[in-house]
């Protein structure tokens, strides 16, 4: 089934002389269960796709469907709902909440959306990724590995209809980067989890299923 329709879409930033054309008429698709990988070089438009398909990311033209549905024919609220419920986003920088323990940062979702917290889901999730015992850790206590662990378990604990994963080694050694590679190629097996991947780095994105590669904001 397909998840996510980007149908010929184009972004510019500025106008005259310091117009840039960051995306220039990219169409693709991405279906239910798949691990893509975009790559591309830096400036190459990989985390501009990415945030288009996030709905952080309106563009000059074209469209993005999630399902049958034209994101950006939603306004801002529903927009923000959709991530919220439907989309997981990991981060290069882990981007989780300095003040919150392990346990706090991963079920902070929920309690946004004002859901209760199922305990058992997520004592199987800090499980699955080996972080049960750092659950009352400070993000500042953790290394940078076991932090994007952290950011991984907080996406998948909304149950995501797709992850977004924007460079989630970028910040890493290379033990730590192939660790959190061989975790979410196993979220994509075992949970069935739809992931897209952006990464410059040609060995990482061997483990997906499907590359597609970018460069000066077109598809090759």
């Amino acid at each position: 089934m397909e998840i996510v329709k980007v149908e010929k879409v184009t972004k510019i930033y500025g106008k005259g002389e310091a117009e840039v054309v960051a995306l220039n008429n990219i169409s693709f698709t991405i279906k239910e269960g798949e691990f893509i990988a975009i790559i591309g070089p830096s400036g190459s438009g990989k985390s501009t796709i990415l945030h288009t398909i996030a709905g952080l990311e309106k563009p000059t033209n074209g469209r993005v469907y999630f399902y049958d549905k034209n994101i950006y024919e939603m306004n801002k609220k529903e927009r923000t709902i959709l991530r919220r419920q439907k989309i997981g986003i990991i981060y290069q920088f882990y981007n989780l909440i300095p003040t919150l323990n392990v346990e706090e940062n991963i079920q902070l979702p929920i309690e946004l959306d004002k859901k209760k917290v199922d305990q058992e889901k997520l004592l199987e999730i800090m499980k699955f990724l080996e972080i049960e015992n750092r659950k009352k850790h400070l993000p500042n206590e953790l290394s940078g590995g076991q932090q994007q662990k952290v950011a991984i378990a907080r996406a998948l604990m909304i149950n995501p209809t797709i992850i977004l994963a924007d460079e989630p080694t970028g910040n890493l050694d290379s033990k730590s980067s192939k660790e959190i590679m061989e975790l979410l190629k196993k979220a994509n097996k075992e949970y069935h989890q739809t992931i897209v991947m952006i990464t410059h780095n040609l060995e990482m994105a061997k483990l997906a299923d499907r590359i597609i590669q970018i460069k000066d904001g077109k598809l090759l």
